[in-house]
């Protein structure tokens, strides 16, 4: 019996040896793979961005008319290879994620995602078929945006000012209306067939508005000319308010940083 429960207690031991090992490696995985201030965490983001661009340069090169099989075929194997590496990336992304599901369906989780999956679409396919996929992998321009600190930046203040960002869009929407009902009752008369309706206007109220301008279609009387300036002068605050208040926002949240970074010293 003594001897029995040795062995049982070994394999108790070993049960418990493995599983803090399986711990250890998924923890040493996750610093891998997330923590950029570690040397092999900087190391494993700067070869992903660097294969970002490399791949971006390969969909580019295969655009180039007269190309040989040969060129073919190297750009090709250099696609595999990127593509692999790749989905191990996104495995283990997978496997070191705490919800694995929430990163699965995460915008960058999807996006992970979407870099790897026409190359597997196109797959014993007629490529015919799946031309338009190609088009994804221009997604992975995308994943370069987790790497950066400054679009972290910029979401934390967009967060602060997305109420203000939200009643503001709520308003443009409005002036957006008004602006197209104004010209139409304005410019209608005069000429039916550019301001045709409302929503035929509304082209015209957007292009004024954000003070863009085509000039496909303009004012010819006197009453929309006047309609127009009101509506520019409009414009330009549609423009330069979230302007400043993404401004404010952004020097607030690395005045944040500064204050935590000398706290932290």
């Amino acid at each position: 019996m003594r001897l029995c429960d040795l062995f049982t207690r070994l394999r108790i031991l070993n049960l418990h040896l493995e599983k803090d090992y399986s711990l250890l490696s998924k923890h040493k995985l996750h610093a891998l793979v997330h923590n950029s201030n570690t040397k092999m965490g900087r190391l494993f983001a700067l070869s992903i961005q660097a294969l970002i661009i490399l791949s971006l340069v390969t969909f580019s090169l295969e655009t180039l008319p007269n190309l040989s099989v040969s060129e073919h075929a190297y750009l090709r194997l250099a696609e595999i290879v990127i593509v692999l590496i790749f989905s191990v990336e996104y495995l283990l992304r997978v496997y070191v994620a705490k919800k694995r599901l929430a990163y699965i369906f995460s915008f960058y989780g999807l996006i992970d995602l979407l870099a790897v999956l026409p190359f597997y679409l196109a797959l014993g396919v007629d490529l015919r078929t799946v031309r338009t996929f190609r088009l994804l992998r221009l997604l992975r321009i995308f994943k370069l945006f987790k790497y950066s600190k400054a679009l972290s930046r910029f979401k934390r203040a967009f967060i602060l000012v997305k109420e203000e960002m939200l009643l503001f869009g709520f308003v443009a929407l409005i002036m957006l209306y008004l602006s197209a009902v104004g010209i139409y009752y304005f410019e209608n008369p005069a000429q039916p067939e550019q301001f045709q309706s409302i929503f035929h206007s509304l082209w015209w109220a957007l292009t004024t508005l954000t003070t863009v301008g085509y000039g496909d279609m303009y004012p010819v009387t006197v009453g929309g000319r006047v309609f127009t300036f009101f509506v520019l002068m409009v414009g330009l605050g549609i423009v330069a308010v979230p302007t400043g208040l993404i401004a404010t926002a952004l020097s607030q949240t690395r005045a944040e940083e500064v204050k935590m970074l000398k706290e932290h010293q």
